[in-house]
């Protein structure tokens, strides 16, 4: 993905369910390798795998502090994205505000008729 727009990367990385699992725990603070791996029954090189693939995106970074590596969320790259979808949620909300008040008008004029009916 090398050369990919950060959005694309973003969502490439978060297409993976054990990538949003890693980025889950790492909300709550950050954590070794080993603590990520832990609910996983996958190998060691295969989180590593994952945690690399969430690095090129920018959503983790790893600190350093003597032996211990914490990996910890980055969320810029997940401010970009819901900026990005907030585009789409506001189209969204303003068609699902007129389907309503469309079904509004057909319910409205559907009890005058069953009222001019009696």
């Amino acid at each position: 993905m090398h050369g990919s727009d950060p959005l694309s990367e973003t969502l490439a990385a978060l297409a993976d369910p054990t990538r949003r699992a890693i980025l889950a725990r790492l909300s709550k603070g950050e954590a070794t390798v080993n603590e990520l791996a832990e609910p996983f029954d996958i190998s060691l090189p295969a989180i590593s795998k994952h945690l690399k693939v969430l690095e090129r995106a920018g959503l983790i970074s790893r600190g350093r502090t003597a032996q211990w590596r914490p990996c910890r969320l980055e969320t810029e790259p997940l401010r970009t994205l819901d900026g990005w979808l907030a585009e789409y949620r506001t189209i969204w909300e303003q068609r699902f505000d007129r389907l309503q008040t469309y079904l509004d008008h057909l319910q409205n004029d559907e009890e005058k008729t069953d009222d001019n009916a009696d």
